[in-house]
C-alpha cells in the first residue's frame, strides 16, 4: 500500500501533550476523511543505529534527528495528491497551521511497497 512518512520535530514551546489533542481531535480525523486516506500512524522516535556497508562503517548507535514520525497509508499517491491539493480545508487551514504553529524542521518522503509480510 502506498504510504507518505513525515519525519519532524516540534517547535520550541509547543507542549507534545497540546499537538496530540490537535492530532487527534482534527488533524487525523481531516487527513482520514479525504477520499484517498486510509491509515494515520504516529510515533515517537527513540534512537535507533547508522552505518555505512559501502564504506564498511559497522552500525553505531544514534539518537534520531527527529522525535516524531507520522505513516500515513493511502490508495494511491496520485490520489493523496489530488485529495490534499483539492481539499480547501487542508490547504487553507489545515497546512498551513501545521507548519506555522506546530512544527520545526520535517522532512516528508513517500513510497510504495515493494515488499510486505506480517508474521502467521
Amino acid at each position: 500500500m502506498p504510504k507518505q512518512m513525515i519525519l519532524f520535530n516540534l517547535k520550541a514551546g509547543v507542549k507534545e501533550e497540546d499537538y496530540l489533542k490537535w492530532v487527534r481531535e482534527y488533524k487525523a480525523p481531516l487527513q482520514l476523511s479525504l477520499k484517498s486516506g486510509k491509515r494515520f500512524t504516529m510515533l515517537r522516535m527513540s534512537g535507533g543505529e547508522k552505518g555505512d556497508g559501502q564504506k564498511g562503517i559497522e552500525p553505531q548507535p544514534v539518537e534520531s534527528p527527529y522525535k516524531y514520525a507520522v505513516i500515513m497509508e493511502v490508495t494511491s499517491l496520485e490520489g493523496w495528491e489530488n485529495d490534499m491539493m483539492g481539499s480547501k480545508e487542508f490547504m487553507e487551514t489545515l497546512a498551513p497551521t501545521w507548519f506555522t504553529k506546530w512544527v520545526a524542521d520535517f522532512l516528508a518522503i513517500a513510497g510504495e511497497e515493494v515488499y510486505d509480510k506480517a508474521k502467521g
